[in-house]
């Protein structure tokens, strides 16, 4: 029996899957000021379904799969430790220059953003490398404890350490590491040239000092999980999950605690992957996870996740880089805990503000007042109050309508209907804009893509999002409502390393390159070891046309270059990924080589069928309701239990589709289908 668990900022997903492959979801509040206790909480629901005490589930199971937005709230809300960062004297402003580019170039009434660690503790080592090695200025050792001595004295928690050409030449940097061991003790440091190899100092710097400042925390917090896990009865091993769509054990997510910034948002990609080939085959896909906060999108196209390098923590060159690889997702201020209000002009706004779980929305009887989409579902008919997680937490209906009436309705002078299905609208038309922007810019129609509808809020507006779109074809899974918490039991146990490797394909130097792919062969190869799986290894370079400022990803043929021909097949390669993206080809101009990178995967899953395990009574038909669609009015709608809808066979809307998690709303225009493998297919 395994595990999974995603931690959202309303609710805790947990999928459970047996020994023969079935697979059951339930969920819990999310405690914000705890959020290990809504794990345990959500594993106390799927005992108590099963008849089990926690400790009699728990110790069935030999594997906890966890995602966490642990590390990036703590950035986002500032209490990440104190930190120090020491740099190569003369460049103490590395994180305060940045490396250029602005959303809003000629917006000046925009604050120059802060460096993620103030100049003040931004301290300078005296040493110099050049890039060839030679060593111009050699290392200040007893300058640099009188250094230490002032980082103890700032009362700092965690140092980063940034010095220039250190992915080359890391001499000094590992020198620094072993005077702060023996300096200042106990105290948490990263070394730039180990947590991401890059030759750009700024992302090198921001990568190093965000790592430096989650230890103290991520040790704790998953130091605490793991104990509070056993203390309840659970033995067998602790996995999260990381940025870059894998999972890796507890234990190095301590030492890196950077990968793991991206962590739940990043498996709805992998579980959109493989419905979408397993559903339909599709070549595109477009997968959109409702939650309760944010809507995340993502693009699949040809199988292939999407990937990123431009992580960035708040809004783009405003916010905190990462640089750090991660799944490539884009989130927006839109999920069924948004916030809906009217300002003073009378217009309406929903999000990016969430009631989150606490208080939550008003029809959750938690103290909150104000309306959010949820609320206006529930005004609308979508939600059934008495049904709401299957009937295990009720739902008051008429204090969503009095938010609705209260902030809404009244200040816009429309009814209540009218001004839910303005909310949702809204809603909808935020979470289409944000499509069109990925799928426009990346040359993509949506109309050829196929949506993929994840999270528990997905059903009730997805048929809306797709017509909008000119999507024709509408996914949603069986296990949907939990999407990340599906792709994280569908992931591998995966990373990934870098090195820096300059080479031109002018006069290229593959000893140089070889050498560099070798360590990093060796690399995974330990990795994979410690998991006790076997592993596949991919290759990637970061390459450039000459003097080119940035550098794109191109898998490697192979993993030498032995031949002239391989070198070939490198240029060749290249050539053909800048014309993917860029539409054009630069045959005259040398293609250099500035980094490898190799991503290791080991499959912790077995081929079982990975279909959700039918409840008792999920399958009893529920009567009709009146529902408000907009151009339509009120409608006595058909609700059919998601699991009494018969396989391969076409039904026309309107109707609801209930599950205990999720609400479908096919609206009149829309007709629908339930695949033999159990999702639903819809045609808007």
């Amino acid at each position: 029996m395994r595990f999974a668990t995603d931690t959202g900022g309303t609710f805790t997903d947990l999928v459970v899957e047996d020994d023969d492959g079935s697979i059951t979801l339930h969920k819990a509040p999310t405690v914000p000021s705890d959020p290990v206790s809504g794990v345990l909480d959500a594993l106390g629901v799927a005992a108590e379904a099963r008849g089990l005490s926690l400790a009699e589930l728990l110790g069935r199971s030999d594997s906890f799969i966890h995602g966490t937005t642990h590390a990036i709230n703590a950035i986002i809300t500032g209490n990440a430790a104190k930190t120090a960062l020491i740099v190569t004297a003369g460049h103490r402003d590395i994180l305060l220059f940045r490396e250029g580019g602005r959303t809003e170039p000629f917006n000046h009434t925009i604050p120059y953003p802060k460096p993620y660690v103030p100049r003040a503790l931004t301290f300078e080592a005296r040493e110099r490398v050049l890039a060839d090695g030679r060593v111009v200025t050699p290392l200040d050792e007893a300058a640099l404890v009188d250094t230490l001595h002032q980082i103890r004295a700032a009362g700092v928690e965690a140092v980063a350490v940034a010095l220039l050409w250190s992915t080359l030449h890391p001499a000094h940097e590992l020198r620094i590491g072993a005077l702060i061991e023996q300096h200042l003790p106990g105290m948490p440091y990263t070394l730039s040239h180990s947590v991401n190899a890059t030759l750009r100092e700024f992302r090198r710097a921001s990568s190093a000092a965000i790592d430096a400042s989650l230890k103290p925390l991520m040790t704790r917090y998953l130091g605490g999980l793991t104990r509070r896990l056993a203390d309840a009865g659970f033995s067998g091993k602790v996995m999260v999950l990381t940025s870059a769509g894998g999972m890796v054990e507890a234990s190095e997510v301590a030492a890196a605690p950077i990968r793991v910034i991206n962590s739940g948002p990043s498996m709805a990609p992998v579980a959109g992957s493989h419905y979408a080939e397993r559903e339909g085959g599709w070549r595109t896909a477009i997968v959109a996870d409702t939650g309760g906060t944010t809507y995340d999108i993502s693009l699949v196209s040809n199988g292939r996740i999407p990937m990123t390098r431009d992580l960035w923590i708040g809004q783009p060159y405003r916010g905190h880089l990462a640089g750090y690889p991660s799944v490539d997702v884009k989130s927006v201020g839109a999920g069924g805990g948004s916030i809906a209000r009217v300002d003073s002009a009378g217009l309406l706004h929903v999000g990016p503000e969430s009631a989150g779980s606490t208080p939550g929305p008003a029809c959750y009887a938690r103290g909150g007042a104000r309306p959010t989409v949820t609320d206006a579902c529930v005004a609308l008919g979508y939600v059934d109050p008495d049904f709401f997680l299957g009937g295990k937490m009720k739902l008051d209906g008429l204090a969503a309508c009095r938010a609705i009436a209260e902030g809404v309705a009244g200040p816009l002078g429309v009814g209540i209907e009218a001004a839910a299905w303005s909310i949702l609208d809204l809603a909808t038309e935020n979470m289409v804009q944000a499509i069109q922007e990925l799928t426009v810019n990346q040359g993509i129609d949506p109309a050829e893509a196929v949506l993929i509808g994840g999270g528990g809020a997905a059903g009730l507006n997805s048929v809306f999002i797709a017509r909008r779109l000119g999507c024709k074809r509408l996914l949603i899974p069986e296990t949907g409502a939990a999407m990340s918490a599906a792709g994280a039991m569908m992931s591998d146990i995966a990373t990934e390393f870098a090195a820096t490797a300059y080479s031109s394909t002018a006069a290229f130097d593959a000893a140089r390159v070889n050498a560099a792919l070798d360590r990093l062969g060796e690399q995974c190869r330990a990795f994979a070891d410690r998991a006790g799986l076997p592993a596949a290894v991919e290759y990637i370079a970061e390459a450039r046309y000459e003097g080119q400022a940035w550098d794109i990803d191109v898998p490697l043929p192979g993993s030498r270059f032995v031949e002239a021909s391989d070198v070939d097949a490198f240029r060749a390669a290249f050539d053909a990924m800048h014309e993917q993206i860029f539409t054009i080809r630069d045959d005259a101009s040398a293609v250099e080589l500035v980094g490898l990178r190799a991503r290791v995967r080991c499959r912790a899953r077995g081929d079982g069928a990975f279909r959700l395990r039918a409840e008792a009574g999920a399958g009893q038909a529920a009567a009709s309701r009146p529902v408000y669609f907009d151009g339509f009015g009120s409608l006595d709608t058909p609700v059919l239990r998601w699991d009494a809808i018969p396989a391969d066979r076409d039904f026309a809307g309107p109707a609801l589709i209930e599950s205990p998690f999720t609400t479908v709303v096919i609206d009149p225009p829309a007709r629908f289908r339930r695949s033999s493998d159990g999702a639903l297919l819809i045609e808007a």
